[in-house]
């Protein structure tokens, strides 16, 4: 079954330039916009699928700013400035100062990312927002898609198959099957400074720059060895601790499931239930009921 873009958007002073241009390939709709901005533009959406948003030109001396639910504020002033967005995690985009800007969407499904990659795709990457980032190799092969997508003799299909296993390799950092086992982990006192600091800080938006620099490590390196020497990434790691941290105030205080999830860094009660059942194996409500009786 083809995969359909599922977004539910509202936006206000922002007019399409032209013909909007897009390409579907298995598993990812590509979107070309190019659009004018009005002085007060901005947008609230939210979808279902993962998504890239890379910005290709931008036209004025201000910025797309993109913001998260807990209010994480990223600026988008030039060109090749990337947002990555995991499925379900709402935003609101607002333009200051800028007179037009043109960018690539990428939706896809994560199913059929995981029928590209196998085992070697690491689903915690899934889930980890990135409001802002930049990267050579990435925006490269961006540019080449967004050319497909406007060109009116497009390639055979694999041409845009290769592209995007390129980018979504590099995006989430796919190795071969084989080369995690490879890995060395992180020595013991290494791993007990990441450890003691993501512990220390599972409120807060942990960088996985700050944990590598803990480390002497690049980032690539020391999430591959953290998690040899853990058996999870660090993103996972820090839920635990977030989990943890809920599991005490369920069992000491009174509050409600929404109120402790906003007090443990979840975006809402069905994010802390989601977490919660994919660490524990049980609902937040069936954990404090077993614990009740125990």
């Amino acid at each position: 079954m083809t995969f359909v873009a599922r977004m539910e958007s509202r936006i206000e002073g922002f007019s399409v330039i032209g013909d909007l241009k897009w390409h579907v390939w298995d598993g990812v709709v590509a979107d070309l916009w190019d659009v004018s901005c009005g002085d007060k533009a901005e947008g609230y959406y939210v979808s279902p699928d993962p998504r890239l948003f890379v910005a290709l030109d931008v036209d004025g001396d201000g910025a797309f700013f993109v913001e998260g639910a807990k209010g994480e504020l990223r600026r988008h002033d030039q060109a090749f400035s990337m947002a990555y967005i995991p499925a379900g995690v709402p935003i609101r985009g607002r333009v200051e100062g800028l007179r037009r800007i043109r960018h690539l969407d990428l939706h896809f499904d994560a199913a059929a990312l995981t029928r590209r990659f196998g085992r070697s795709l690491d689903h915690e990457a899934l889930r980890m927002s990135r409001f802002q980032f930049r990267d050579d190799r990435i925006a490269m092969l961006a540019g080449m898609i967004a050319a497909e997508c406007g060109n009116d003799r497009p390639l055979h299909d694999l041409y845009g198959e290769g592209l995007l296993n390129a980018l979504f390799s590099s995006l989430f950092q796919i190795d071969q099957p084989d080369t995690a086992r490879r890995r060395s982990p992180l020595s013991r006192r290494k791993l007990r400074l990441v450890t003691d600091y993501i512990d220390t800080h599972c409120l807060d938006r942990i960088r996985l720059a700050d944990l590598a620099a803990l480390t002497g490590l690049s980032e690539t390196a020391m999430s591959h060895a953290f998690k040899a020497a853990t058996g999870v990434p660090p993103h996972r790691w820090q839920m635990q601790a977030r989990v943890d941290r809920a599991k005490a105030m369920m069992a000491r205080d009174a509050a409600s499931l929404g109120d402790i999830a906003e007090a443990t860094g979840f975006f809402d009660q069905a994010h802390l239930t989601r977490v919660f059942k994919s660490i524990v194996g049980l609902t937040p409500g069936a954990w404090m009921r077993s614990t009740s009786r125990q």
